[in-house]
């Protein structure tokens, strides 16, 4: 049976981290117990349970995520092989499986991102060069999309996965375009309707996979986590389809090698904790996913802006923690523990170089011959 991940026998640890010492403090002997049947996975579960603390969790997590792989029990084996099965086999999206993340984790409540996002409502990582906070990071991140697509006045644009419609409000805005979105939660359908009523926007509450239509540019900003791996080849063929020729789509994406033979089992045991409790049916595309292979389109360019995912993560908990008392009301404690294992977990993850993100740029030709 593994010991707590600390220097010492339960009780006040300290462990070495880049940045010094953190102390953790075990409250409850169920810590130990979570942590050596299901590692990294047990420990977001004790620590929505309370069972222990640390002064700085993304410190303590990157230590663990880049050190020697947890042992677990076999029973978390087990679970993780359902989980692989189910990413390989599974259609997780079918019906209305699409709708599912919309409902469990984006219809949480807007005031709950209100409080946590920059003005734009951007729920994704930020582009930090040459920005000092997160409202500046987020706007960078929206004017470099729009520059890599090449948009001119009166195109028209297709945003998959607009969320609260913080680029097609952007887009419309600054480069006169036309914009398309499609989201599946009810919530952010709402709100992006509601801001956008007074620009040429349309904001629909629909699957993609219902959806057809023709567009000059298409961008999708971290949606593609939710499309599930047994799907990924008919999104592609689905972007190409609705994509004119000649003309560009731009992806953000996180990657990562997770469930799977290969994957990185600390990894593999963050990633069942944030599907159980945050992202039901996530799963991180691999980079060779990302080719587009299949279809008429090529890679033309490819950022990586892994760094910018820890800082945005950051000053999201940063504002999460700091306007907590304003929610309190309508959100439990363990709520609260459960994202800041969620946010912490996250940037830890980013910063120990499990998981990465990408802005790609793929260009469509234009005699639509397609590629194997």
């Amino acid at each position: 049976m593994s010991s707590f991940p600390t220097s010492k026998a339960p009780g006040d640890h300290a462990v070495a981290c880049d940045s010094g010492s953190v102390t953790c403090i075990l409250q409850s002997p169920e810590a130990q117990r979570h942590w050596a049947r299901d590692g990294i996975y047990g420990l977001g579960e004790s620590w929505m349970n309370g069972e222990w603390t640390v002064d700085h969790l993304d410190d303590f997590l990157c230590q663990i995520m880049s050190g020697p792989t947890p042992k677990i029990s076999w029973l978390s084996w087990v679970r993780l092989l359902g989980a692989a099965a189910k990413t390989r086999f599974v259609d997780q999206q079918a019906g209305k499986g699409a709708f599912r993340i919309g409902e469990a984790h984006y219809d949480l409540g807007n005031e709950l991102f209100e409080l946590m996002l920059d003005s734009s409502m951007s729920y994704t990582c930020g582009y930090w060069k040459d920005a000092t906070d997160l409202e500046e990071a987020q706007r960078h991140k929206l004017d470099v999309l729009c520059r890599k697509l090449e948009l001119e006045p009166g195109m028209q644009v297709l945003d998959v996965g607009c969320g609260w419609g913080n680029f097609a409000h952007h887009a419309a805005t600054h480069y006169g375009v036309e914009v398309t979105g499609l989201t599946v939660s009810a919530e952010q359908a709402e709100y992006a309707k509601n801001r956008c009523a007074a620009l040429p926007v349309n904001i629909l509450l629909q699957d993609y996979r219902t959806f057809d239509g023709h567009f000059d540019r298409i961008v999708s900003i971290e949606m593609i986590e939710a499309v599930g791996r047994r799907n990924l080849p008919r999104w592609y063929r689905d972007i190409d389809r609705w994509l004119r020729p000649g003309g560009c789509f731009a992806l953000q994406a996180i990657v990562g090698e997770t469930i799977s033979r290969t994957s990185d089992r600390r990894l593999d045991q963050y990633i069942l904790w944030l599907v159980r409790h945050i992202f039901p049916d996530g799963c991180l595309p691999r980079v060779q996913e990302l080719s587009a292979r299949g279809t008429s389109m090529r890679i033309d360019s490819w950022e990586r802006i892994s760094g910018d995912y820890d800082r945005t993560l950051l000053a999201w908990y940063e504002r999460f923690e700091q306007g907590w008392n304003t929610i309190s009301d309508r959100y439990s404690e363990r709520f609260r523990r459960c994202w800041q294992f969620y946010l912490l977990g996250c940037a830890a993850a980013f910063r120990s170089g499990l998981v990465d993100v990408n802005q790609i740029v793929y260009r469509k030709s234009s005699s639509q011959g397609v590629r194997p």
